[in-house]
């Protein structure tokens, strides 16, 4: 479907830390988060209400350094840290531009961010400010995609946008190494789950069906990728809702 204006009111979008570090693969790239920011921009202007959850990938893994021997709750708290970095460096990013952001963490730091409070980060969208969620749900254990399903169920998002840094969409294999690799428009919850299609971890997905939430998973690498998405032009593949 596509109209003139933006079809979904409130949105998640999904950064992966990974997303944020560029060609390097490690650490802030500061053009990818100007370029990630200017569409962000563009996207409030069209009046929609945008919060962003942000992994942290580019900076520490917590299952690599958990499968190396660390204890796994060490390291996923170390991971939630990694996120806000990259939260903060995104909202410097923004801030510059001219539009208002708000860091919310599930590991308080009263002295760089605000705690996470769900109506409060409802009010600060309502207000027109973007809401960037960093350090996960609090909780080792989980990733950051099952952070982006919570948070857009708790503040009744309409839909999360999955932005990948280089993919496209939803294949049916690996299209890296399978030139056959067929790309899906649409996809169920369902299909996701049962053939490990690898959108985001089972329980995000799991969390996503119960509560209705569609996904689009697209390339942030296209300029426009995240204001088309809002828009309800075809991007990349949608997962779950209508087709």
């Amino acid at each position: 479907m596509t109209t003139n204006g933006p079809v979904y009111r409130r949105v998640v979008l999904k950064l992966s830390g990974e997303a944020l570090a560029g060609e390097s693969g490690f650490g802030v790239d500061l053009d990818v988060v100007k370029m990630i920011s200017e569409q962000i921009k563009r996207v409030r202007e069209l009046g929609v209400q945008i919060a962003v959850v942000v992994g942290g990938g580019n900076i520490w893994r917590g299952a690599r350094a958990s499968a190396q021997g660390m204890d796994r709750a060490t390291a996923d708290y170390m991971g939630m840290l990694a996120t806000v970095i990259n939260a903060l460096a995104l909202q410097d990013c923004l801030e510059n531009m001219g539009v208002d952001t708000r860091v919310q963490t599930a590991i308080e730091m009263r002295q760089i961010a605000e705690p996470y409070i769900r109506r409060r980060a409802i009010r600060h969208l309502e207000k027109g400010r973007v809401v960037i969620f960093a350090s996960g749900t609090g909780n080792p254990y989980f990733s950051t995609d099952t952070t982006a399903a919570l948070r857009a169920a708790e503040i009744e998002a309409e839909v999360i946008l999955m932005a990948k840094r280089g993919v496209d969409g939803v294949y049916d294999a690996d299209p890296r190494t399978n030139p056959d690799a067929r790309k899906y428009d649409y996809v169920d919850y369902i299909d996701v789950l049962n053939k490990g299609l690898g959108v985001m971890d089972s329980t995000a997905t799991s969390l996503c069906m119960d509560n209705g939430i569609p996904i689009i998973v697209f390339d942030f690498n296209e300029p426009d990728n995240i204001v088309d998405a809002c828009l309800g032009r075809q991007v990349g593949t949608k997962v779950g809702g209508s087709v």
